[in-house]
Formats: structure tokens, C-alpha cells, sequence
């Protein structure tokens, strides 16, 4: 991975839109509609340029995420396995040989996202993926992952494993440091934090505008 420069036509971008919501009272996080447009429509708006391709991973309303414009992949296991079974999914059906994860609930992602995650890979070497870190601790569903790891992730997965960190901890990972931008993580699982968000989003296109 040193020195290889990090193209994004190397990587597939995937959001992870397939959880049930329970804090959000079952509502798909991802179809909740934020300053006038469902909040995995931001989501998209800042990946898309990062990528060569968006997929998202979801387990119902298959049908409004691919009128957003994206290829959408389920889970292969049933009962909402986790993230984790998000991320196999993605890699499985990624058409590049790296894949970038975000979560649907977090649309204040950074611009330069891939190229901070890409630049802790080659700075780490010989690491195997990269995850953010930011507010303190590890943000485990915002990674950079070759799909030649799918073949762990689904061995990890087939001996009951959920716990993205345990599965991380077989593999050499590098840390990107996103302490700068703390807004990546804003996330949105209750209905307190959407009005937060929708303030927020407003005022950014009002200050655009």
C-alpha cells in the first residue's frame, strides 16, 4: 500500500442504511427527511465524489433508495445481523477492489474523507484497512476495506460474530485522524437530534444560498 496512489476509481463507496432504528421508533434512519430531502440523499451528495460507485445497504424500502439513483444490496443473513453483515454485503458486491463504509444517520461527512482514510493506510504500512477516529474513541463504521478481506469478514460472521471492533482486532488496522471534524460523527438516532441536524443543514444552505 505505500507510495500506491489512492484513485477513487479504485474504491465503491457503501452506506450502511440496513439497522432496524429502534431510537428512531423503527423509522428508516436513512428515508427521514432532513432540511427537505431524506438524510441518505446528503449522504450521498458528499460521497458521490469521492468514489467511482455508491451502493446502499438496506433491508426494507428497497425500492425509495433506488429511486435515489443507487444500486442497493440486502444483507445475505436475515434478522438485521448488524453492520458488519452491511459491510460483507458491500464488499460481495463491490466491483472494486477497495471498499469505503459511512452510515446513513451521519450527513455531515467531510470531502476529503477517502483521502484522509487512504493517507493513514499508506502512513500505517503494511496495514490492511483504515477506520476514523474521532471524538475520543474508534468510529468503526467509517472504513476504507479491501474486498479481499470478505472472506474474513464471512468466516467472523458464520461463527455468530457481530462486534465489528473483535473482527477489526484479527487485522492490522490504521487510524485516520478526524479530531478536526468532529461534525463526521453527528449522527441521528432520535427525534431530538433530526431537528439538531435540520437546523443545522438549514442554516448551511441558507448561508450558501
Amino acid at each position: 500500500m505505500a507510495n500506491q496512489q489512492f484513485s477513487r476509481d479504485l474504491v465503491t463507496g457503501v452506506v450502511l442504511a440496513g439497522g432496524r432504528a429502534t431510537r428512531m421508533g423503527g423509522q428508516d434512519k436513512g428515508l427521514v427527511t432532513i432540511a427537505g430531502q431524506p438524510m441518505v440523499a446528503h449522504v450521498l451528495e458528499r460521497l458521490r465524489p469521492q468514489v467511482k460507485e455508491v451502493l446502499v445497504n438496506a433491508n426494507r424500502n428497497l425500492s425509495s433508495y433506488a429511486a435515489l439513483g443507487v444500486r442497493v444490496v440486502s444483507d445475505r443473513e436475515a434478522d438485521f445481523a448488524g453492520p458488519l453483515a452491511g459491510m460483507a454485503s458491500g464488499l460481495a458486491a463491490a466491483g472494486t477492489s477497495w471498499v469505503m463504509t459511512v452510515p446513513c444517520d451521519s450527513p455531515l461527512l467531510p470531502a476529503d474523507l477517502l483521502q484522509r482514510l487512504s493517507m493513514a493506510l499508506e502512513r500505517d504500512d503494511p496495514a490492511e484497512l483504515a477506520v476514523a477516529h474521532g471524538e475520543g474513541r474508534m468510529q468503526p463504521v467509517f472504513a476504507l476495506l479491501p474486498v479481499h478481506l470478505l472472506e474474513s469478514m464471512e468466516s467472523y460472521l458464520a461463527e455468530g460474530g457481530r462486534k465489528i471492533d473483535r473482527w477489526y482486532a484479527r487485522h492490522r488496522v490504521a487510524l485516520a485522524d478526524l479530531s478536526d471534524v468532529p461534525s463526521t460523527f453527528f449522527n441521528v438516532n432520535t427525534p431530538e437530534q433530526r431537528q439538531q441536524l435540520e437546523d443545522r443543514l438549514r442554516s448551511a444552505i441558507g448561508t450558501h444560498g
